[in-house]
């Protein structure tokens, strides 16, 4: 069974994809990683690993006889605008180590197949916003984006040029409500499960009718696996293939929370994150990974907020979070 290696396994994306990996192709055959000391995965194989340390990235690669790595660790939009620079080098250097690693192997006749995460972030205020098509003007405003759409283009080199087999999602806003995620724009949409859950009012940072691409975590670690596992020669875009979910607004969102807690209440403040949201797709054409490898959303809005409720209210009653994060 070929060994998978999940790198920045205790972020909100690693952390549930590690529980799907180890379920689909066992515990032991998954190698769980983050700079981190400790795991918050549970995995049964876990690394400590800083990704900018491409020694360390190679020895735990031929250790394990790696065959599949997801490139996961990164600095998010609004983390990544207080850190600009260990956010460009965290995002584009990591890459590059596991792709320079994945060029040697594949010469050597081991390939190594990567999965990288792109964003709705490498897009920009010039890109169509509704419907946004999977080859469009992308001139992204943080460096958070900036270093995405750098990004695609190295896969896109690594590919046509070394024949580095890389895949990678331009993820939308991601929900979940197992773990805290790490510091983006689209986070309104799980911090206001979490006010909803201990009858707080909501203030929301984004306006009313900013209307961005959202995905539950669910159908995100689907995608991200379908992917993987499609075969090499359906993959016809190697940059990041628009992946779509669901798309909503604030108003919306709070509409379908209050219909099942009556008394929830939410108030708009709009702050610096509203222009990031605005340079931001409404919606994405996902064609392409339709066509390509067989994507379908499968989880509504109705079906988030219940089970989102669900599943915070327990979890978090008596927490109130003014902020938690995405991956886009």
């Amino acid at each position: 069974m070929e060994r998978i290696l999940v790198i920045g396994a205790n972020g909100q994306i690693g952390s549930e994809l590690v529980e799907a990996l180890a379920a689909k192709v066992g515990a032991d055959n998954v190698i769980a990683a983050d700079i981190q000391t400790n795991s918050s995965t549970g995995a049964a194989r876990y690394e400590k690993l800083d990704v900018l340390d491409s020694t360390r990235l190679a020895q735990i690669i031929d250790a394990y006889d790696v065959g599949q790595v997801y490139q996961l660790a990164a600095l998010l939009s609004v983390t990544g605008e207080q850190a600009p620079l260990r956010a460009w080098s965290l995002n584009m250097n990591g890459l590059l180590n596991t792709l320079e690693i994945a060029r040697q192997r594949t010469e050597s006749g081991k390939p190594l197949r990567v999965f990288w995460p792109s964003s709705i972030a490498a897009f920009g205020p010039h890109t169509p916003a509704v419907n946004t098509p999977q080859l469009a003007v992308m001139d992204p405003t943080t460096i958070y984006g900036i270093s995405k759409q750098a990004g695609e283009r190295l896969c896109e080199y690594y590919h046509s040029k070394y024949g580095v087999d890389v895949r990678s999602i331009r993820y939308p806003g991601i929900i979940s409500y197992k773990s805290p995620p790490g510091g983006g724009t689209t986070d309104y949409a799980i911090a206001i499960f979490h006010a909803a859950a201990s009858r707080e009012t909501y203030n929301c940072y984004l306006g009313p009718d900013t209307t961005l691409p959202m995905i539950y975590m669910p159908d995100a670690i689907r995608a991200t696996i379908e992917l993987m596992d499609a075969p090499a020669d359906q993959i016809g875009i190697r940059s990041g293939y628009n992946v779509a979910g669901l798309s909503f607004n604030p108003r919306e969102l709070a509409a379908a929370i209050k219909a099942r807690r009556p008394e929830f209440r939410i108030e708009y403040r709009p702050d610096h994150r509203q222009a990031i949201a605005d340079s931001w797709p409404q919606s994405l054409d996902d064609s392409c990974a339709r066509a390509d490898w067989g994507w379908k959303p499968e989880i509504g809005l109705d079906e988030l907020v219940d089970d989102m409720l669900l599943h915070i209210a327990p979890r978090w009653r008596t927490s109130t979070p003014e902020c938690m994060n995405e991956a886009a």
